[in-house]
């Protein structure tokens, strides 16, 4: 049993947490291991970890010493002190005897992993008068809580974690957060995680120095040092390989980085907003992400809400869209919008954005938005995929055709499915994504963009 707490699992609301929260506001957590989810707040005076029903914290682990080490809240952070354990304490893989930690870092006892999180303060913020921020646009109560958020934190320079489904405009939220931020007039740099190589992607984000790897002719500046004095906005963090993260997290802490293959640490004034669909709190218990790097992101942290979860925003949405094409001045009505309205929308923001496009691009000349071929997921006409196999060729000619012809018809529906996002389409067709681009390439689609 844990003295004082009760066992729940980790879950996390959309909330702004303060900016200026004191560094001993915090809870201990249970991340990984047999008490996953148990957690209490940490007193003033400290408490006891160990597997001895006296500790403050019992920890039901068997390599968990009885008496296995002590946490204070000191004025900087947290004293940890090993209680000379059997099995040691452990903060990144090395072993220490007494540290003082930050919020955010994350020990193992045993083999238990601890989390020191911050304290779950929820501020209410009242929905903005807003109906658009930026190119975010919506009037909804969902969307005006969000500008709301996204106004205050624009002011600040402290991370922002964005997390929602693909095509709910994490990346259009993060350009409207620096447009309305004192950095506006400097570079806002996109690193999207997923998209290198991960033989290439240390040196793409923190640069590389001449000769540090075959091909390294020359140096390179790194996207964090294209950032400087602006906003780097790492899309798909969480695709981010585990063994980078310690480096990513030294940078938000000091503000420097060493490039690869460098000698000398370099100090940069990047604001960092990151995004995901991942769910980052369930990756941490699963080991696969740093609960240190995670809750210095997710200082605010915010969820952008599936577009069927705000259906009323698809007619101002579509009036958006049908400016763009260049048939602005309709208001969207009839059977096409009740179709709308009754779709689920997989592909969020970004599918509405295509099927307008497509509508338009099909359309008579003069076509009214009722007029327009609306044509949803499951909805588009067939080709005839009927194949008749014969044999007037070599085997393998033949069967080469009727695969490339397979792959090509597969490949265009699942990005229409997908709303032309890769990383949907590869969730959707579990196709590892790299593969699937080179899938893409091969059958004549080209590389889409996420």
């Amino acid at each position: 049993m844990l003295r004082g707490a009760s066992k729940m699992r980790f879950t996390r609301t959309t909330n702004l947490l303060p900016i200026t929260e004191a560094a001993t506001a915090a809870r201990l957590r249970v991340l990984h291991g047999p008490d996953t989810g148990v957690e209490v707040a940490i007193p003033p005076v400290g408490l006891t970890v160990g597997a001895d029903a006296a500790a403050d914290f019992v920890v039901n682990d068997p390599s968990v010493s009885r008496r296995h080490c002590t946490i204070v809240p000191k004025g900087e952070g947290f004293e940890v002190t090993d209680l000379e354990s059997r099995n040691g304490t452990f903060l990144d893989g090395v072993a220490i005897q007494k540290a003082v930690l930050p919020v955010g870092a994350v020990l193992r006892v045993g083999g238990t992993l601890i989390g020191l999180v911050p304290a779950e303060e929820h501020v209410v913020i009242p929905p903005s008068e807003r109906s658009k921020f930026g190119a975010l646009v919506g009037s909804s109560v969902a969307m005006r809580q969000i500008y709301s958020i996204l106004e205050r934190a624009s002011l600040a320079r402290a991370p922002i974690l964005l997390l929602g489904e693909s095509g709910t405009g994490k990346e259009l939220a993060a350009r409207a957060v620096h447009e309305h931020s004192p950095r506006k007039d400097e570079a806002f740099v996109v690193f999207d995680c997923g998209a290198s190589s991960e033989t290439l992607i240390e040196s793409d984000l923190f640069g590389h120095v001449k000769g540090a790897f075959t091909g390294a002719h020359a140096e390179r500046p790194g996207a964090f040092e294209s950032a400087h004095k602006g906003t780097l906005f790492l899309d798909e963090i969480g695709d981010l390989p585990l063994a980078l993260q310690p480096k990513l997290l030294r940078m938000l802490e000091t503000g420097e980085v060493m490039r690869l293959g460098g000698r000398k640490q370099e100090r940069f004034d990047v604001r960092i907003i990151a995004a995901t669909h991942r769910k980052l709190d369930e990756e941490v218990e699963r080991g696969t992400f740093r609960g240190d790097l995670y809750y210095r992101l997710a200082v605010v942290e915010v969820h952008l809400p599936a577009l069927r979860k705000r259906l009323e925003d698809v007619p101002e949405l579509v009036q958006v869209f049908l400016e763009r094409e260049g048939r602005g001045g309709q208001e969207p009505s009839g059977e096409n919008l009740d179709r709308l309205l009754r779709y689920h929308f997989p592909g969020n923001v970004r599918e509405l954005r295509n099927i307008v496009a497509r509508a338009v691009a099909l359309a008579a000349p003069g076509a009214n938005f009722e007029q327009l071929p609306i044509l949803l997921s499951g909805t588009t006409a067939k080709r005839d995929t009927e194949w008749v196999a014969r044999a007037d060729r070599p085997f393998q000619e033949a069967k080469a055709e009727l695969v490339a012809r397979f792959e090509h018809d597969y490949l265009k529906d699942l990005l229409l499915r997908a709303g032309d996002n890769v990383s949907q389409a590869a969730r959707i067709s579990g196709i590892e994504r790299k593969h699937l681009y080179r899938l893409l390439e091969r059958a004549g689609l080209g590389r889409k963009a996420d």
